[in-house]
């Protein structure tokens, strides 16, 4: 049984876990790494500090699927919808969404983070929390991966979906092995920088606004306003959650500032534009250094091989392009290349559609 790593607990990594699972069922153990606390990644959803309010979605935030899409990929979200994973969105609740002809919008009832569980549990994957990879180590025809708490394991193949900038932070003889080509192209990704604050509020607050989301279009500090909880139409028994997210060049400004130093500015602007708002019970600030790709891999390829055998192999948004379709197209990628490394390094053949 081959032992593979999937380095990163986000969209991509939980759809290429769930698909290797699919493809090589019990043939592979599968293990799952994440440096966080918890699963999702930019497609998490943050929980209230106390149980009288709703969650709220602090990266992504709706899934819009094109109708090429929504054929290529049809399976997929067949499977989200009838899990309940899924439903339908009506955007003309989104105000100043340009939306294009063929689109359709999908909202997440339990939270965007909820899809990355799904594939996650599908997979039956072990995944373990806090777990922060910082080098990799080729031993024969193994992979030793090194955590930050000084303990290693040793894999059969790795599969990095961590933003691009921090596979190359990795150490050990990953750089090494990066022919000049791979070298430029993983340097040449860019991703935009971004801040979000997420507001709890108490059962009793109500808001003037009708809109569940809307684009700001007079702001340098603001971008995007959520009434999270009406979005995803949750029951009114808990209080309402307000998800906001700060412009590219305003993020860009204070990447290296605390969040909660910039919580402030945020606030005051949202108090500018939306007057008279109840006061939240919480206000929660996160930065997304690694928001979305400005600049991806050249020609969107999916993934990258970094060797073939053993295999070492990247995934992600920086390999396509930053969304759910995006990941799903790395993933499927992804997969293929891995598939075929196993089965020649270690004798695995599938047994299985995707």
């Amino acid at each position: 049984m081959a032992r593979v790593l999937i380095v990163g607990a986000g969209l991509t990594g939980s759809l290429c876990a769930s698909l290797l699972r699919r493809e090589l069922q019990d043939k592979v153990r599968i293990e799952v790494w994440e440096k966080s606390r918890g699963s999702g990644g930019r497609m998490s959803t943050s929980r209230p500090p106390g149980p009288s309010s709703h969650s709220a979605d602090l990266g992504a935030q709706y899934i819009t699927a094109t109708s090429a899409y929504r054929k290529s990929h049809h399976r997929l979200y067949a499977e989200l919808l009838s899990a309940g994973v899924l439903l339908p969105f009506d955007s003309s609740r989104i105000e100043g969404l340009k939306h294009k002809d063929g689109s359709q919008d999908f909202i997440t009832p339990l939270g965007v983070g909820s899809i990355v569980k799904h594939f996650l549990s599908d997979s039956g994957a072990e995944v373990f929390f806090e777990r922060h990879v910082t080098g990799l180590f080729r031993r024969g025809a193994s992979w030793e991966v090194q955590s930050r708490a000084g303990d290693s394991e040793m894999f059969d193949a790795v599969v990095l979906t961590i933003p691009v900038p921090q596979i190359l932070q990795l150490e050990g003889d990953l750089r090494e092995m990066l022919t000049p080509p791979q070298q430029q192209q993983l340097s040449s990704v860019l991703f935009s920088s971004r801040f979000a604050l997420a507001l709890f509020f108490p059962p009793d607050a109500s808001f003037s606004f009708s809109w569940a989301a809307r684009y700001v279009r007079d702001s340098s500090v603001i971008v995007y306003i959520c009434h999270d909880s009406a979005k995803r139409n949750a029951a009114p028994s808990l209080g309402p959650s307000l998800v906001v997210h700060s412009s590219v060049p305003f993020g860009l400004a204070h990447l290296e500032r605390d969040a909660a130093d910039v919580q402030p500015i945020i606030m005051q602007e949202l108090q500018r534009l939306l007057p008279g708002l109840p006061q939240p019970i919480s206000i929660k600030c996160h930065k997304w250094r690694y928001s979305q790709v400005l600049t991806g891999v050249p020609g969107s390829p999916g993934h990258m091989t970094l060797l073939q055998f053993p295999p070492l192999l990247c995934a992600g948004d920086g390999f396509s392009h930053s969304n759910f379709d995006g990941c799903v197209d790395s993933a499927l990628s992804t997969i293929t290349a891995l598939r075929e490394g196993l089965s020649e390094g270690v004798g695995l053949t599938d047994q299985s559609e995707p």
